[in-house]
């Protein structure tokens, strides 16, 4: 189970890498003003002067993304300072097949600013502009790219302008709950390259190997390979096994990890079954385990120690309205599985139900400070192990107060 660790200080005393200093900074303060009256406003407000302290409750979601532009540098070194224990690189791989840190193969004409530089010409749909009833649109993967290539570019925020007629305006879009204030001189990652800067912050790891865009195997690189690249990249940089949670949406590779490797126990099942294809199979409904296929039981049985669902998943309301575990959360319990859920912070304000990742529980929300109502819930009721989020200071400030 993940929990709170030694303060930074602490870090140093013992002999191992000393992580930056850290800040709640303001965030955490303004969700707690937004909350209603009542013991839970209360207990947090008691802890607003505290300090904090790492805590490996606290997951940053691709860093800090919030103001930070996601998978690098800069986002995870935020993400440290805000006390999260543990970071996340996302995994996909180059033309020449090396591993480097994107959310997604196929997302470089979104995160970073290739189709304004020449190798938009190499992408696997150049920048398209805005024509008639047509958006602007684009396809850029890593695998388009040599590591080299991919080294060129520079990271922005996740956005694109669809209505841009040149593909300079369509580095644009940004949600305006984001910001480009910290964008500047951002600096992508390989995997390596994130391996040895989370250690150098103190952090642990959460490494998520990304479906493929292209058909595997990938000249000659098959899936397996793929897998375990990832993990004997931890394994070189001799990081223990217990300090890393390697994650996928593919239950196959979670297994390979689990049968081949030594990083196989904390391997953690990403369960995207609520948009599955197989029309056998039928969309798994939170409410009802006769549609939980594999069951929980059946996902331990496997060796499955860890699964995320997205946080909708895990929470319904009752009759009176309320926040409570859905059924979903309750046989993930009952099969003894630890459970981590994804991803507070990433719908913006709240004021009109929090969007997708609130779905099951949004006639209940009304206000930012419900996102503190809602990990309170995830934590105390539901009892996940860990909250990944794309502003880890709140979670981090939220673990330390009710003392994890």
């Amino acid at each position: 189970m993940f929990g709170v660790v030694a303060p930074v200080a602490a870090f140093a005393q013992d002999g191992a890498v000393e992580g930056p200093a850290m800040s709640y900074g303001q965030r955490p303060a303004y969700l707690v003003e937004k909350l209603e009256d009542g013991e839970l406003k209360s207990t947090l407000e008691a802890c607003l002067g505290n300090g904090p302290e790492r805590t490996d409750f606290s997951i940053g979601h691709r860093g800090a993304p919030l103001m930070f532009p996601e998978h690098t540098v800069q986002s995870n070194r935020a993400a440290s300072r805000q006390g999260a224990g543990i970071l996340e690189c996302d995994v996909t791989f180059t033309k020449d097949k090396e591993l480097v840190c994107r959310h997604a193969q196929n997302d470089l004409h979104t995160t970073t600013n290739i189709v304004a530089t020449d190798l938009g010409e190499k992408c696997t749909q150049p920048f398209q502009p805005a024509s008639g009833d047509s958006e602007a649109s684009a396809e850029c993967r890593t695998s388009d790219l040599t590591l080299a290539e991919f080294r060129s570019l520079q990271p922005k925020m996740d956005a694109a302008n669809a209505s841009a007629e040149t593909a300079e305006d369509y580095l644009g879009g940004v949600a305006p709950f984001r910001t480009t204030l910290y964008s500047d001189g951002a600096e992508l990652m390989t995997h390596a390259e994130s391996i040895e800067l989370f250690r150098s912050l103190g952090g642990k790891f959460t490494p998520e190997l990304k479906a493929p865009s292209v058909e595997m195997p990938f000249d000659g690189f098959t899936q397996e390979d793929y897998a375990q690249k990832l993990v004997d990249e931890y394994a070189a940089a001799d990081v223990p096994p217990e300090d890393v949670w390697p994650q996928s949406f593919n239950l196959s590779d979670v297994k390979y990890w689990i049968e081949n490797t030594e990083y196989g126990d904390q391997a953690v099942y990403l369960d995207d079954r609520y948009e599955a294809e197989d029309d056998d199979e039928g969309l798994i409904d939170p409410t009802d385990p006769a549609t939980f296929k594999p069951t929980m039981q059946e996902l331990a049985d496997m060796g499955v120690n860890y699964i995320a669902p997205p946080i909708w998943m895990l929470l319904t309301l009752n009759d009176a309205g309320e926040m409570v575990p859905s059924a979903y959360a309750e046989e993930a319990n009952a099969a003894g599985l630890d459970i981590i859920a994804w991803s507070l912070e990433r719908s913006g304000p709240l004021a009109e139900g929090g969007g997708w990742y609130f779905k099951s529980v949004s006639d209940a929300i009304d206000s930012d400070g419900d996102y503190l109502r809602v990990l309170d819930v995830l934590a105390q009721d539901v009892g996940i192990a860990g909250m990944f989020s794309d502003w880890p200071a709140t979670v981090t400030f939220y673990a330390n107060c009710m003392d994890l």
